[in-house]
């Protein structure tokens, strides 16, 4: 065991603590039961729910519909139903903050992920009924914010200061969240379309449910947690930790600027693949939230790739430091938008490109991202001053709330331009980003400077 690590944590599986393991199912089941909902709920409100005789029985539409006017003006069913997914996806991601701040400063890790399992589980079986729609997103977006702002903020407490692991440790948990990702679109979309959404999203309140028993069941290999209100005495920031706040601070609007581009991918890009995408193989349709699923299953086949290639590099003395690698990521994922706006090249007579197109955008895009998210996590994990390392994993959340907000807004202007410029419109944003930190890249690397010990304080998780 290395040394400095918990010492609740005797035994490693596959190289690694067996609390992380038990986090990253956690966050499967999680990632099963959200992204299984996610690939549907556009599709959805634009496909049923907004139509004339159904939407009349959501409780409170008609109040939330003339907000959301008031500061849009009149959308379409189709705005309106991009619209709302933005919003629910940018509080969604923004609650981790207050989750983690709950859970910094108020209850034990152990209990805000409980509850927000618990919440989470609600929202998804709400989502069985019409009326209950909004109520549902509600639920969804408390419950999330209490368990992710707590979940992942637990898999620096593995491992001691400076253990190379930690950055494999974001990998393989960024490698289950994929893997959830991959399934989920398949398991409710096909369910969707055999008994309906509201089965569908009932499939997705089970796998939350089953999230929450391995959580339980696993804890005793996670470090001790306790109520913040019976101990821990807060020194303030030393200013290395200062400056590594602030750096965190000015690396923000790159995860901006990526999570502005991939939110389209969880948005849009569903209407577009619908409605530009010839998605007939012999006599069958695809069902359009399978595409999804490619978002999970590239990753899980990149990532144990990736993962070797960097650490024969570190052999040579070769590998990427963490600023290169993140602005390769993004420099990737715009090259991937730019494929989706090339699209017409390939149409066929009535106007749709092959399946191949939308499934090689997913393998180029995630590529990307596997050189963006989990390092860029990584940096804030081991950067953020552990008695505010759940704060700060929120703020970094903040990117892809605000991203959502965005890409929400832009969704109006899909029905307003030629798909192709909308889709290159995001590709030079997350283009432009990843320039700019390979540009900067020797200067951010001075300003962090090398990993320094930061003493966990006692219980703190």
């Amino acid at each position: 065991m290395t040394a400095g690590a918990p010492e609740t944590e005797r035994t490693d599986r596959f190289g690694h603590p067996r609390g992380l393991w038990v986090l990253s199912g956690t966050e499967l089941w999680d990632r099963i039961s959200f992204h299984g909902m996610q690939a549907m709920l556009v599709l959805y409100m634009a496909g049923e729910l907004l139509k004339p005789g159904r939407i009349e029985h959501v409780v409170g539409f008609d109040r939330y519909r003339a907000t959301v006017e008031w500061v849009t003006g009149p959308l379409s069913a189709q705005a309106l139903a991009t619209q709302t997914f933005g919003l629910y996806v940018a509080f969604l991601t923004f609650f981790p903050l207050i989750g983690g701040w709950i859970g910094d400063r108020w209850t034990s890790r152990r209990t805000a992920v409980t509850l927000g399992a618990l919440l989470m589980t609600a929202g998804h079986f709400s989502l069985a009924f019409d009326e209950s729609f909004l109520l549902a997103l509600l639920f969804l977006i408390l419950g999330a914010g209490l368990l992710r702002g707590n979940l992942k903020a637990q898999i620096k407490t593995l491992y001691a200061e400076g253990d190379r692991r930690l950055a494999d440790a974001f990998q393989v948990y960024s490698f289950v969240v994929n893997f959830g990702a991959f399934i989920a679109p398949i398991a409710t979309g096909t369910v969707a379309k055999y008994y309906g959404w509201h089965a569908g999203f009932a499939l997705a309140g089970v796998g939350m449910l089953i999230g929450l028993v391995v959580y339980l069941i696993g804890s005793r290999h996670l470090p001790a947690d306790r109520a913040k209100r019976q101990a821990v005495v807060r020194s303030k920031l030393t200013s290395r930790e200062r400056q590594n706040v602030m750096g965190l601070v000015m690396m923000w609007p790159v995860s901006l600027c990526f999570w502005t581009a991939q939110a389209q991918i969880w948005n849009v890009y569903n209407l577009w693949v619908r409605d530009h995408v010839d998605l007939t193989v012999g006599n069958f349709e695809v069902p359009v939230p399978w595409m999804q699923s490619l978002d999970g299953l590239a990753p899980a086949l990149f990532i144990p790739l990736v993962v070797w290639h960097w650490r024969r590099q570190a052999r040579r003395g070769t590998e990427p430091d963490i600023f290169t690698k993140i602005g390769i990521g993004c420099v990737i994922f715009a090259g991937a938008v730019v494929w989706l706006a090339a699209a017409p090249l390939a149409a066929n007579a009535d106007g749709l490109a092959p399946l191949l197109w939308p499934v090689m955008f997913h393998l180029i895009s995630n590529f990307g991202a596997v050189y963006f998210s989990p390092v860029m996590l990584a940096l804030w994990a081991s950067r953020a001053p552990a008695s505010w390392r759940g704060t700060l994993l929120g703020v970094e959340t903040l990117s892809a709330s605000a991203a959502s907000l965005i890409s929400g807004y832009m969704g109006g202007w899909y029905e307003k331009m030629a798909p192709s410029h909308f889709w290159l419109i995001n590709a030079m944003i997350v283009g432009g980003a990843g320039l700019a930190v390979l540009a900067l890249r020797k200067p951010l690397t001075r300003y962090f400077g090398p990993e320094e010990a930061m003493p966990e304080p006692d219980g703190q998780t």
